[in-house]
């Protein structure tokens, strides 16, 4: 979200929860998102949860640049990439089911490091294969301008590196990744570049 706003130019005041203190499952937070997940954008119209619902909002009310192409397929396509991170990967590696698998199951910190690593290499080699045959693919996922599926897999491959995960075989990936980071709007995105870093 923040790397969509960033992209479009847009100003947003940043208000930091600590997840790893269970911010996200305060009063103030859930009277916004019940759900206790984030990011939460507020707009004028209320609080707007789910990461794919905001950049998909984010991209109608400020259609500059797109971050989904003109035509039906490129669009398709464009989902079907970024689903495979948001559906596949990212909902069986978050930190509450991280979090469940420690204290239901006792699972340690290498257990669950194994845990994410399979997963998220699950995902990258079906990105990968896609992304290295598809002729759409360009400097960045669809073609040569930044778009919506690169914003999920520049996201993913930053929660890839907490834990390890080797990159090696996802050449392609890894050269998007490269482009994305020489995008300043991404890279001022990165959570190591937030006021609330640590």
């Amino acid at each position: 979200m923040r790397a969509a706003l960033n992209l479009k130019g847009l100003h947003y005041d940043y208000v930091p929860l600590s997840l790893l203190a269970g911010e996200q499952h305060g009063a103030k937070h859930l009277a916004l998102n019940p759900s206790g997940a984030v990011p939460t954008l507020m707009t004028g119209q209320g609080p707007l949860s789910q990461s794919m619902a905001i950049l998909e909002w984010l991209d109608e009310e400020y259609p500059e640049p797109p971050l989904l192409p003109a035509d039906a397929w490129g669009r398709a396509r464009v989902r079907s990439l970024a689903y495979i991170v948001v559906q596949d990967v990212h909902p069986v590696n978050n930190l509450r089911v991280l979090q469940h698998l420690k204290g239901e199951f006792g699972v340690d910190a290498s257990g669950k490091a194994a845990w994410f690593a399979h997963w998220a290499s699950a995902g990258m080699a079906a990105l990968e294969t896609r992304l290295a045959q598809e002729p759409e693919t360009g400097d960045f996922c669809h073609g040569d301008d930044v778009g919506l599926a690169d914003l999920c897999l520049y996201a993913q491959v930053l929660n890839n590196a907490r834990f390890g995960v080797d990159m090696t075989p996802y050449a392609t990936i890894r050269r998007i990744h490269a482009n994305c980071m020489d995008v300043p709007a991404l890279e001022l995105a990165v959570p190591a570049n937030q006021p609330d870093a640590v």
